[in-house]
């Protein structure tokens, strides 16, 4: 339980809130920590060209990329890419081009999850966003773009960010709520050092997810398959069929998918698939536990947090000694992961990281360990990735209310066969935007722990 004695004056120079949450919050507790400073303090709104949100509108979507342009909101914002971002139409949403996000902005979640930061690189360019998702140009004349963003990355910056939060079911903030906040100008030659090291973090971001799509094009180009999902088919299946399937499905999506339709025309032109269990792989789920949350433990990864640039920043912990299956739950650098409840089929290729950090994952994420030296971990994370595979994927889930697949559905995949030489190709690429992704999360965590620490400093003087 807190308690302090709250000046009239505060009351009235924050919009006359009466509620002690706010009063007691942890924002407020980090000004007078920032207050501490011997360097001089600005505010946000001075040191930003504009603080905004994008302008609500009827979102119309298609499945056309020559008519659509891809559309984030404030979860898709975090991830590493946006191969899965919906699009919006060019031609029925109005004021298009201030839904548009440049790079070297600052994108602030400002609805439901609060408080979420991104530095935006070369990736973002020409995207659209939604209202939801608060964008801060900041004014380089007056501070380094990429200090700025680590300070509202770091926990001060965040509990700055989240304490004029409102709503009783689903929180907000504002832009008036936030330019407000207290931004300690950092020495020229400190600012320069962390604003480096998120350029650079930025930049390794951009080439690692260009080595992706260079592979992924290089797949589809060995496989010469010209996939198109159509959302509305008609067709029928040998009752032969049906009895000899996976798990004797009946109802469409099973049976007439974009996904299978595309494979089985391939296997009819005499390509040649294995099924994943035949792959050498290993693949695997932990079982369902109680969840014992701690202060310090294990950093818990939900499959709503895995494609998060850097997931640790907010993910939740688990206790060291009543966490069971922890051998099973723990994230190993080269494992690939599959959600496999509620949104299934999403992809993602375990980095370095999660293994420094000691981190375990979810139940609701499949393990796929591949030991193979053809059918590699990196040639299957690609072959994951690919349209079709997706859409077989989705094919195989079950569920009325929350959908899932399980490993046995993921083992019975259809691996294309490769030649060695794009096998390797494929491998090599893959290799190179591991260590990208790895370098990038360590050079943007230590410009944060850079400002967590300065600030932390003075608080000892």
């Amino acid at each position: 339980m807190r308690a302090a004695v709250i000046q009239n004056k505060a009351i009235i120079t924050i919009g006359v809130r009466l509620d002690s949450k706010f009063h007691l919050s942890d924002g407020i507790i980090t000004i007078r920590e920032i207050n501490k400073t011997h360097y001089s303090i600005t505010s946000l709104g001075q040191v930003s060209s504009d603080i905004y949100n994008g302008p609500r509108f009827k979102r119309i979507y298609v499945n056309d990329k020559a008519k659509g342009i891809p559309f984030m909101g404030s979860s898709d914002m975090l991830h590493s890419h946006f191969d899965s971002l919906k699009l919006i139409s060019k031609k029925y949403s109005k004021n298009i081009d201030s839904l548009r996000i440049k790079k070297n902005w600052i994108l602030v979640s400002c609805s439901g999850t609060i408080g979420n930061t991104v530095y935006t690189n070369e990736n973002f360019e020409g995207k659209t966003a939604s209202q939801h998702i608060m964008r801060i140009i900041p004014d380089k004349n007056k501070i380094k773009e990429g200090f700025l963003y680590a300070y509202l990355s770091s926990k001060y910056g965040y509990s700055l960010l989240t304490q004029g939060t409102y709503g009783a079911v689903i929180q907000h903030i504002e832009p008036a709520h936030i330019e407000n906040i207290p931004v300690p100008i950092f020495p020229e030659s400190k600012q320069l050092e962390i604003h480096n090291l998120i350029v650079e973090s930025a930049n390794l971001r951009v080439e690692a997810n260009r080595l992706l799509e260079e592979a992924k094009i290089l797949l589809e180009k060995e496989i010469n398959v010209h996939f198109q999902k159509e959302s509305f088919k008609i067709g029928s299946n040998n009752i032969k069929n049906i009895f000899s399937s996976l798990q004797c499905r009946l109802d469409p999506p099973a049976l007439i998918s974009n996904g299978v339709e595309t494979i089985n025309k391939l296997k009819s032109k005499g390509v040649v698939f294995k099924a994943l269990s035949e792959c050498n792989t290993y693949v695997y789920r932990p079982g369902i536990f109680k969840r014992s949350y701690v202060e310090k433990g294990y950093p818990y990864i939900k499959g709503s947090e895995l494609f998060d640039n850097n997931p640790f920043l907010r993910c939740q912990y688990l206790s060291k000694t009543k966490t069971p299956f922890v051998e099973q739950m723990l994230l190993r650098e080269n494992q690939i992961l599959i959600t496999c409840a509620g949104s299934c089929g999403q992809i993602k290729l375990i980095t370095k990281e999660f293994e420094d950090k000691g981190a375990i994952g979810s139940q609701d994420i499949i393990r796929v360990e591949a030991k193979d030296s053809l059918f590699t971990t990196e040639y299957l994370f690609i072959y994951f990735q690919l349209p079709f595979v997706f859409d077989y994927i989705q094919s195989m889930k079950y569920g009325s209310v929350i959908e899932r697949i399980e490993p046995f559905h993921v083992e019975s995949i259809p691996v294309f066969m490769p030649s060695e030489e794009v096998s390797q190709e494929i491998t090599d690429k893959i290799n190179t935007y591991k260590k990208d992704i790895y370098v990038a999360f360590n050079k943007e965590n230590q410009a944060i722990s850079f400002v967590e620490k300065e600030i932390e400093s003075w608080q000892q003087l």
